[in-house]
């Protein structure tokens, strides 16, 4: 008997859908559009994420040690800040490198190029580029490096550290990261809101129709779980149907769009990202859809069932 009653909703419900073609289309209108702003909130996200992200690796310190330091003691200076838990990365750069890299910047200074042919020897040290885990974790950094590492000390290998130049652009973009990560979950947060509002409303008028149908088979004795769940079955339909149509949509959007987001945000282009993640797309949006729409559906019956 259960069985028999889970059929009759499923072909019931399918039956409204196609039934009610004009009320169907509308619904799965608005319902594409609520699953275009969840996608959108889900691209934002990521463009934001990447974006912060090469902020992020865009960010590090250097230090630089005397030209008389040994190669194994710059490297032995690498080692005890790599075993720092705020590094992430420590980059070792040979002295040779980093007068390649200085003539490579200055190339076109012919002074420059001719002073340093003048000196009997690399004026320049073995260099460390240093990358926290995070931005706030460079103060510490720089903390553990004055305490161990003192530059006023006579013995010292560290010849400069560039914290002090880089502190406020550092403190800035820590700022403007976790800016961005709030403001990123608060517009998350009310577009996913507002787009199942608008949904709920839509399939609130779609089962103003049905309301009389809805009141007589209450009247009737019919169970509330029959009369409800072929409403839920076409309000999961709408979902279902919304998400095909949305990701068909999508493919030639984010193929336009794609080479713009590429310069904005650091490198992500989102056609990429799109063909790249479509399984894990596709199954957000399509449980998205359904869920929304059966709740929508089943918020909206009940509405009558209490009359």
């Amino acid at each position: 008997m259960i069985w028999i009653n889970f059929k009759r909703i499923l072909k019931t419900g399918f039956v409204n859908f196609l039934r009610n073609g004009v009320v169907s289309l509308s619904a799965v209108l608005i319902m594409s559009i609520t699953l275009l702003i969840i996608s959108s909130v889900i691209f934002t996200g990521t463009l934001l994420e990447n974006t912060l992200e090469g902020l992020r690796q865009k960010v590090d310190v250097n230090i630089s040690v005397f030209p008389e330091v040994l190669e194994d003691e710059a490297l032995e200076l690498k080692r005890n800040i790599e075993a720092l838990p705020e590094v992430e990365t420590v980059d070792y750069i040979n002295r040779d490198i980093v007068l390649e890299n200085y003539i490579a910047r200055n190339s076109e200074d012919q002074k420059i190029i001719a002073a340093l042919d003048e000196l009997p020897d690399n004026p320049f040290g073995h260099a460390l580029n240093i990358r926290a885990k995070s931005p706030e974790h460079y103060e510490s950094i720089q903390t553990f490096l004055t305490q161990n590492y003192p530059l006023d000390r006579p013995d010292s290998i560290i010849d400069d550290v560039n914290y002090a130049q880089k502190a406020e652009v550092i403190s800035r973009l820590n700022v403007i990261i976790n800016a961005g990560e709030a403001f990123g979950a608060i517009i998350t947060f009310l577009f996913i809101l507002l787009s199942i509002l608008i949904t709920l409303n839509t399939i609130r008028l779609a089962m103003f129709t049905s309301k009389d149908e809805i009141k007589i088979m209450n009247l009737v004795g019919a169970e509330s779980s029959y009369i409800s769940g072929p409403f839920i079955v076409t309000g999961a339909l709408y979902g279902v149907v919304s998400t095909i149509l949305v990701m068909i949509i999508l493919y030639p959007l984010t193929y336009w769009i794609g080479p713009y987001t590429q310069e904005i945000s650091l490198g992500l282009n989102l056609f990429e990202y799109y063909v790249s993640n479509f399984g894990r797309l596709f199954v957000v949006l399509f449980g998205s859809g359904i869920l929304i729409g059966s709740i929508s559906s089943f918020l909206a019956v009940n509405r009558y069932l209490k009359k």
